[in-house]
């Protein structure tokens, strides 16, 4: 049984600590070898069918890799979307988490997540999809994400929204057009404008 113990731990180290029952089953690991690991603490269930490994940290963005696979509808979004795309000096004690307004949140144990509701027009809008890992994370892009940071500024800081998009123009390329476009889809274009001129 260690042997077969052993094997697990490894697919979960070669999966970021992070395992779906289904796909532990198709890779041909019987469930009395999960159930061993949980009673030893070595494993805990996160979600419904997830598990993680207990005190296993790799790869650049655990966390994010985690909340996503919980959510499938979910987008990183906000300061955890600034972080990402290394445009901001905060760090986030929570992954931000978009979805589309009247969904339902998934309970999630690990890692803690904060959700937000999002119009369903502005949740479509700057979606991209990048592999983490091997692992298929949607955040929003650079420009998408100023938008969303000026939209909920009351919550994550005007300061914070600001300076993101002081570095987004001046550091990353992004252009005043694209950051616009956004602004008007979030309809805070007539907050981002002023704040644009001064900067430009």
């Amino acid at each position: 049984m260690q042997a077969k113990k052993n094997l697990l731990i490894k697919y979960f180290q070669d999966n970021l600590g992070i395992v779906r029952f289904s796909e532990m089953l198709k890779a041909g690991f019987h469930p009395d070898s999960l159930t061993f690991l949980l009673k030893e603490g070595k494993v805990e269930k996160i979600g419904r069918g997830i598990y993680r490994l207990i005190d296993y940290f790799t790869g650049s963005h655990p966390d994010l890799v985690n909340a996503s696979l919980q959510t499938p509808r979910g987008v990183i979004c906000l300061l955890s979307a600034l972080a990402f795309h290394e445009a901001t000096n905060e760090i986030p004690g929570y992954v931000d988490i978009a979805i589309p307004r009247g969904t339902h949140a998934n309970r999630i144990k690990y890692p803690p997540v904060r959700f937000y509701q999002f119009a369903p027009v502005a949740w479509k809008a700057g979606i991209t999809e990048h592999d983490v890992e091997g692992n298929k994370v949607k955040v929003y892009c650079l420009a998408k994400t100023i938008a969303d940071c000026f939209k909920f500024r009351n919550k994550i800081g005007i300061n914070v929204a600001r300076d993101a998009l002081k570095v987004a123009i001046n550091e990353k390329n992004i252009k005043p057009k694209e950051i616009m476009q956004y602004a008007k889809i979030c309809r805070v274009d007539n907050i981002i404008k002023p704040v644009l001129e001064a900067i430009i």
